[in-house]
């Protein structure tokens, strides 16, 4: 990403910027920092696309994080960008507001410095990530709105990237449709037909080797043959898609909602994002290893 990483930090004490500040100091980040939700709501209205993530106080006067939460989730130019709520509260239920609220990312105080420097990076490799998923759709042709029914088969990341950019244009707001086909694809690719557990990435990513994982398992004699299949449905009332993969399926219900035991970790918001932002419906079916995805025209 040739454009440079800026956070907002938002605390009302003083003592919590410095700390954070502290921790991420040899991280390639540019900090700006706010001391009340007013003067974040003020910076973001005044730059909407300066920043990569939010780090947002919950607790804080005049104007809470909450407040702050809603009206960026309320804006067009911010909606997309990432918050980490930060609290002192971390009950179920305080982090269950921030998640339908909108933040998907969740810091408790005092902060661990290797847990927020992994939520930080999550949150801008998420972001950054769906910048990039976007641009694509943005610059695809649109030809393929007349698509009406097609059948793709795909194995690798890169070609899960192109194939959710693709498709993404059949409908009528690809933008939000692009990041939740993508996750969905890449869950068939790197779970379904090759394995890696749950466990296995949050290692995978602390290290900084999932993508390397991913490419030498795809490489192993057994899963040479092993691919994802994409069946395309479109008619006048709805957009189908199907996924299938080569796995044995797994434990859906656990990831179609946000899971409070999990916000903390550096990766599992895919599938939940998908089905909470992406589309009007996500179905599994039988044990797993295939996904309906619709949108209603």
């Amino acid at each position: 990403m040739d454009q440079k990483i800026t956070l907002l930090v938002v605390d009302d004490e003083e003592f919590n910027l410095e700390i954070i500040s502290e921790y991420l100091e040899d991280m390639p980040y540019e900090l700006v920092t706010a001391s009340n939700g007013v003067e974040a709501w003020d910076a973001l209205a005044l730059e909407p696309n300066r920043y990569s993530a939010v780090l947002l106080d919950r607790m804080m006067p005049e104007m809470d994080g909450i407040q702050v939460l809603t009206r960026m989730k309320n804006s067009a130019d911010l909606r997309n960008l990432p918050v980490i709520l930060q609290t002192a509260a971390a009950s179920k239920q305080d982090i269950s507001e921030g998640l339908r609220c909108g933040a998907y990312y969740y810091l408790t105080k005092p902060f661990d410095e290797e847990v927020l420097k992994s939520i930080v990076a999550a949150a801008i490799d998420d972001f950054t990530r769906i910048q990039a998923l976007q641009d694509q759709v943005r610059s695809g042709a649109d030809v393929v709105s007349m698509l009406t029914s097609g059948f793709f088969t795909l194995q690798r990341l890169e070609e899960a990237r192109d194939l959710s950019s693709f498709l993404a244009n059949s409908f009528p707001d690809p933008e939000r449709v692009v990041s939740g086909l993508s996750e969905l694809l890449i869950n068939a690719i790197e779970h379904g037909n090759l394995g890696i557990m749950y466990d296995d990435k949050t290692q995978l990513v602390t290290k900084g080797t999932w993508q390397n994982e991913v490419n030498r398992r795809l490489e192993q004699i057994e899963n040479k043959d092993k691919f994802v299949e994409v069946d395309f449905y479109k008619d006048k009332q709805s957009i189908r898609i199907k996924i299938s993969d080569c796995g044995a399926g797994f434990d859906w219900e656990n990831y179609l909602e946000f899971n409070t035991d999990r916000v903390y970790d550096n990766h599992g918001r895919g599938i939940a994002m998908a089905n909470k932002l992406s589309f009007d419906s996500v179905e599994y079916i039988g044990r797993g290893n295939q996904v309906e995805v619709t949108v209603i025209l």
